[in-house]
């Protein structure tokens, strides 16, 4: 029995005068304990029809409220953080616990772990322009497609690897000048291709505008 706790006599002659019609305040006047334990007696034996002590749901918990009301602020504080800094923090407090029991803590809590995914820079407006370039040159002849600047195959899995998270990086570069004879745009899945309107004028390739008789004109990506 605590050091503060009322017997099982005391308890059961509050709820008898409760059940006689008296208020809190008579009863706590009449029995000499404060209101506010004829009140938490009187609201248990409501709830249970007992006044004897229940039997606790299960083992005490490692972490006290304190502690845990401090996990979750640091987690909301700092989404980043990690479960390791986190069993740091609670391990210099003096409550040494295991990473899972801090994870289920966050977790009845409402907070989370997320990962954002990994997006591909090609989206649905750069189908349809590429759609929309196929299908107005499916009429064009041959030759014309012979004028055409096609990039090398070791480009389109450099920019698979730029585009989708490789770190690895290639340098591409083309030693032979453009051909003289006039160049029509290319389409490709990954965006638009590079052109050549005559000799002497500016491309647009990867973003810059550079003179194409003036050598070697891809740079690295």
């Amino acid at each position: 029995m605590k050091n503060k706790e009322h017997t099982r006599q005391v308890r059961d002659t509050v709820v008898e005068k409760f059940k006689a019609g008296f208020g809190y305040k008579k009863i706590s006047q009449a029995l000499n304990i404060p209101r506010s334990t004829v009140q938490a007696i009187i609201l248990k034996w409501k709830e249970y029809q007992t006044t004897a002590n229940l039997q606790r749901p299960g083992r005490p918990s490692k972490l006290s409220a304190h502690t845990r009301r401090k996990l979750i602020r640091d987690a909301a504080k700092r989404p980043m953080i990690t479960l390791d800094e986190l069993q740091k923090c609670t391990a210099e407090v003096g409550d040494s616990v295991h990473r899972t029991l801090i994870s289920r803590i966050l977790h009845n809590s409402g907070l989370y772990g997320r990962v954002a995914r990994r997006k591909p820079f090609l989206k649905d407006i750069h189908k349809k322009c590429c759609l929309k370039f196929a299908t107005s040159h499916l009429g064009d002849t041959p030759n014309m497609w012979k004028k055409v600047l096609w990039p090398k195959s070791n480009f389109l899995a450099t920019m698979q690897n730029v585009m989708f998270g490789v770190k690895a990086t290639q340098l591409i570069t083309l030693n032979t000048p453009s051909p003289l004879s006039n160049m029509v745009v290319a389409a490709s899945w990954f965006g638009p291709a590079f052109l050549q309107q005559g000799q002497g004028r500016w491309l647009k390739l990867m973003g810059r505008w550079m003179e194409p008789n003036t050598g070697p004109f891809w740079k690295k990506t």
